[in-house]
């Protein structure tokens, strides 16, 4: 691990955790209002290839619109209401596209970790559009690291930018996951916090990887993971975790 690791300890999880929207500009601004610098979102294609934020693979939960965000175009994806859901104080809180969030991030010095996140199907297209988008809005910069489920999204992203970081999200240890991570040239391995302990921490450290977790809204878990080392904490609890607490 001689590379030097660029991101802070804390990353805010969909920007505010459940205290905003998720994955709106609101709750960018409210979690920098608890005083984090880094967050944690997720990037999805329109059907023509806009960049923007949301999480599920339906438009269901989050907004007033129905389906699959893949078979809409931006022009109506970008009409929608992705606050009310949460609470009257956010109706009518839009979409944001990527671009807003790269413009946010870097008015504020606000590094970020952009988890790739396609609808079944679009993983190649999808990964490789992100890493492109990144490397273009952040120029120059301290890049963002780009993280997955998903492999395949990750390998079309290390070959469309291969400059850019990238990270192994997992929910379980699958067979085979170390040999992918090293395929996909990785500087982080991203788990489940319920999958990391002192032991991984070393192992990942040994391989050269920066250690990572999701998503820890418990004060004794979080000083547990500090002690054994971890490099980076995604929190829901921005306001009882993180900056400043």
């Amino acid at each position: 691990m001689n590379k030097p690791w660029p991101y802070p300890l804390w990353l805010a999880h969909r920007g505010a955790g459940k205290l905003a929207p998720e994955n709106t500009l609101a709750a960018f601004r409210m979690g920098a209002g608890f005083g984090f610098r880094a967050f944690e979102c997720d990037v999805k294609l329109s059907r023509d290839g806009q960049a923007f934020l949301l999480h599920d693979d339906t438009l269901d939960r989050t907004t007033s619109g129905q389906g699959s965000p893949a078979e809409q175009d931006w022009a109506a994806l970008s009409r929608l209401d992705a606050g009310s859901w949460h609470s009257p104080p956010f109706a009518a809180e839009p979409l944001p596209r990527f671009e807003q969030i790269a413009a946010f991030c870097q008015a504020n010095g606000c590094a970020l970790n952009i988890e790739i996140k396609p609808c079944p199907g679009e993983e190649a297209r999808t990964g490789a559009a992100v890493a492109r988008e990144a490397a273009r809005l952040w120029a120059g910069a301290v890049p963002p690291l780009l993280s997955s489920f998903k492999p395949e999204a990750l390998a079309a992203a290390r070959d469309a930018e291969p400059a850019l970081p990238r990270a192994l999200l997992l929910d379980e240890l699958w067979d085979g996951w170390p040999e992918a991570a090293q395929a996909l040239g990785v500087v982080a391995v991203i788990t489940n916090w319920r999958l990391m302990d002192a032991a991984l921490i070393e192992r990942l450290h040994a391989q050269g990887w920066r250690a990572l977790v999701y998503t820890v809204n418990d004060a004794p878990v979080a000083r547990r993971l500090i002690e054994d080392g971890i490099d980076g904490i995604i929190t829901d609890a921005v306001d009882q975790l993180g900056p400043g607490r």
